[in-house]
């Protein structure tokens, strides 16, 4: 016998969305910047500002199937992505302090655009966080449950306050296998914390104007990772420490981390001085009296052992890749931000 399947608005109460920017609004398009500051920018960041990196909606549900129905924007697949991270969904099982991989919603990557997938979760109550595309743009989204399934809201963060990346493609995801995988995810399960991804792919460079916008944005921490994107030494001097200024004027309080590039080549003398143009940026910072400001060495992400099986191009992630810069990222925003949390 077919299951009675109902299908729900999750922009409605229930359900909440995190790590987008207003994803209540009526016109079902789900971005992570307002319209008007992502045209400012560049437009680069406005052909990227629809990606839903970062994007999560959380629930409890006792049905034992779920189905997406999404409407996403054509894609060009990218050679060195899956068509999952790009433009598909997993789900994540929350509670007693750790979240396990459900699974992922498979579809056919020939007519993605439109696409309905669907899961079995089993038995009981559970409490899910539905992970949305790093690169895909989300158009329009519905999530079924079985007919007369009990629907509430999931458990709130342990630390609501978000922790706001900025940076390159890598930030942003590239190239994960699956949306879950992303550095910034891993460090949300482990702590159980909010965060905001403000990665783009490309096109991070420290701009002025996306600068006064995430400094207006409310935060537990901010990390700067944008090193791969300044497009030459002289870009990333002349903008880094700004960034840093900017936001630390409007927040005085918050630990914010500098990140170097991850891919660190000991034998490139571009990749050694952005590095000492970030551990610069960190000095001047602490000099003047800053002393919640932290320097995280990219080169220490990827240990020689299996450094080759840490990227799929040389650059970008691969899942090994990921996880070990959250290992490194989390560890530091641990001991800085959570050393008091007495449950970690």
């Amino acid at each position: 016998m077919q299951e009675n399947i109902v299908f729900h608005d999750p922009r409605r109460a229930p359900f909440e969305i995190f790590g987008l920017y207003n994803p209540g609004s009526d016109d079902g398009v789900y971005r992570r910047l307002p319209d008007e500051v992502a045209k400012s920018v560049s437009s680069g960041v406005a052909s990227l500002y629809l990606n839903t990196a970062g994007g999560r909606i959380r629930f409890a549900t006792d049905s034992e199937t779920i189905i997406i129905r999404a409407k996403t924007a054509e894609r060009v697949p990218m050679h060195h992505c899956t068509p999952l991270m790009e433009g598909g969904f997993d789900i994540y099982l929350d509670g007693e302090g750790a979240s396990r991989f459900l699974g992922s919603f498979k579809f056919d990557t020939r007519s993605s655009v439109d696409y309905e997938a669907s899961l079995r979760l089993g038995a009981g109550m559970k409490q899910l966080t539905l992970n949305m595309p790093l690169y895909g743009s989300v158009t329009g989204l519905s999530i079924g449950l079985s007919e007369g399934a009990v629907l509430t809201a999931h458990a709130p963060y342990r630390h609501p306050v978000p922790i706001v990346f900025y940076g390159s493609s890598i930030t942003q995801g590239a190239c994960a296998s699956r949306p879950g995988l992303c550095y910034q995810a891993y460090i949300s399960r482990r702590f159980d914390c909010d965060y905001i991804n403000l990665g783009f792919s490309g096109n991070a460079r420290g701009e002025e104007s996306i600068a006064r916008y995430m400094a207006e944005l409310k935060m537990s921490a901010f990390v700067s990772d944008y090193d791969h994107n300044a497009p030459d030494t002289r870009h990333l001097k002349d903008t880094h420490n700004r960034l840093y200024r900017i936001i630390r004027d409007s927040h005085p309080d918050i630990p914010y981390f500098m990140i170097s590039r991850p891919d660190f080549n000991f034998d490139s003398r571009e990749d050694i001085e952005r590095r000492a143009i970030i551990m610069e940026s960190y000095l001047d910072a602490y000099r003047s009296g800053d002393n919640n400001v932290w320097f995280i060495d990219g080169s220490a992400f990827f240990s020689f052992d299996a450094r080759g099986e840490c990227t799929i191009d040389g650059c970008h992630p691969t899942d090994l890749g990921f996880y070990r810069m959250a290992e490194v990222i989390g560890d530091a925003i641990s001991n800085v931000l959570f050393s008091q949390d007495p449950f970690l």
